[in-house]
C-alpha cells in the first residue's frame, strides 16, 4: 500500500464538498448525498471504513497491492470486492479466491 501524508480523510472529504458539492462528491464516490452528509456530521452508522477507503482512493491517491490485479487505487479494490461472482470471468474467479483472505477485504457490503 502506498503511503500518504497524515491527512484526515474526513477533512479531505469536507474540502472536496466545499469545492464542488456534496451531490457531486457523492456521485464520484458511489454513495448517496445523505451518506456524505451523515459522515460529515459524524452521524453515519454504516460502514465508515468503506467510505474512508473510497475517499482515500478517489481523492487522496492511496493504493493497495492486489495479488491478482497489482497496484490499484483503494476505491477500485473495494469496487472489485463488491462485484458478483461470475464463473465465466477469469478475473472475477481469481478475485473471489484472493479477496476474502486479503487484509483489505471489506466484504460485499454496499
Amino acid at each position: 500500500m502506498s503511503s500518504h501524508p497524515d491527512h484526515d480523510w474526513v477533512e479531505v472529504l469536507r474540502a472536496h464538498c466545499a469545492q464542488s458539492s456534496q451531490r457531486k462528491v457523492a456521485e464520484r464516490l458511489g454513495y448517496s448525498t445523505s451518506v456524505i452528509n451523515q459522515v460529515l456530521g459524524g452521524k453515519y452508522n454504516g460502514d465508515l471504513k468503506a467510505v474512508q477507503t473510497k475517499v482515500e482512493g478517489v481523492f487522496m491517491g492511496l493504493s493497495v497491492n492486489c495479488p491478482v490485479v497489482g497496484e490499484l487505487p483503494r476505491d477500485r479494490c473495494l469496487d472489485y470486492q463488491r462485484r458478483d461472482f461470475a464463473a465465466t470471468n477469469h478475473l472475477r474467479v481469481q478475485l473471489s479466491r484472493a479477496c476474502p483472505t486479503c487484509k483489505h477485504f471489506r466484504g460485499k457490503q454496499a
